[in-house]
This record gives structure tokens, sequence and C-alpha cells, in this order.
């Protein structure tokens, strides 16, 4: 799994002109499932995001998790992480998983998320045209892959 994170100060997003989910003071998360991904990689990969220090404290430095501010998280899946470029001006999709493996993953993830943030994460819709809005504060963003976890 990949993800790309940026704590914002608002984030929200559209799906045909209406907003679906909108947050304030968070996360915005969007995550790509590859084809080698499984339950484990949604565990390490939560538990990473929920404990993540990149809040500031009351000094300014970084070193508040995301449950220590009471924040929110938008999660927005994204296949489009898992984009190769090396050949030609056409990104292949290829190392991406394909929806019969990836929606459970997601499902999974937003589960794991709200009970180790204790929060309701808001989400766009799984394989829909989205816009994404966002307010990076910082800006902070963090990218992060289950690859590289060892």
């Amino acid at each position: 799994m990949k993800v790309v994170i940026q704590r914002v100060t608002s984030a929200s997003v559209r799906i045909n002109q209406q907003v679906k989910s909108e947050i304030s003071n968070g996360l915005l998360i969007l995550l790509g499932v590859g084809q080698n991904d499984d339950i484990n990689d949604v565990d390490w990969l939560a538990n990473k995001i929920s404990n993540l220090r990149i809040f500031s404290d009351g000094e300014g430095k970084m070193n508040k998790s995301i449950t220590d501010v009471s924040g929110e998280i938008l999660l927005i899946s994204q296949f489009t992480l898992y984009a190769q470029t090396k050949k030609g001006n056409r990104p292949s999709f290829i190392k991406s998983a394909k929806p019969e493996q990836a929606i459970p993953l997601y499902h999974k993830m937003i589960e794991v998320l709200s009970q180790l943030t204790n929060s309701d994460i808001k989400t766009g819709e799984f394989g829909a045209d989205m816009q994404v809005s966002l307010v990076n504060d910082g800006p902070v963003t963090i990218i992060i892959d289950t690859e590289n976890k060892e």
C-alpha cells in the first residue's frame, strides 16, 4: 500500500458536483492498494498513520499524533499512486490491485483507522470520479509505502 498523507486545515471531496465528505483540522490520506497488499499491510499502515507525530505541540514542534489533537481524517482511494511511468508517456497501472482485492482492503483500512483513532473516518467513493480540495497546513506531506516497512 502507498499513502500520501497531508496535514490539512480543511479538505473536501466532491462527486457529481456534490460534497460527499469534508473535514477541518486533520489528515487527508490518499490510499493506493497494490497487487501484493494484504490485511497485514492494512494493520501496519493504520498503526503507523494513527501514531504519526506530525501535529505541532505547544512549542511548535511536530510532536503530536492525529489522536492527540482530536483531528479528523478524510481517506480517498487513489489507484494512480501505483502509476508506472518508465516507458512511454501514458502511465501504466498494472501494479494496482484490481477492485475485487482493493475494495475490501480499503474498507478494512477505514475500519481499523476508525478503531485506532476512535473517530469517524470520512471517505470518498471507491472508483468514482472525485474532485479533492485541500488546504495543506505547513505544508506537511508524508509518503509511506508498506514495501519499505522493514
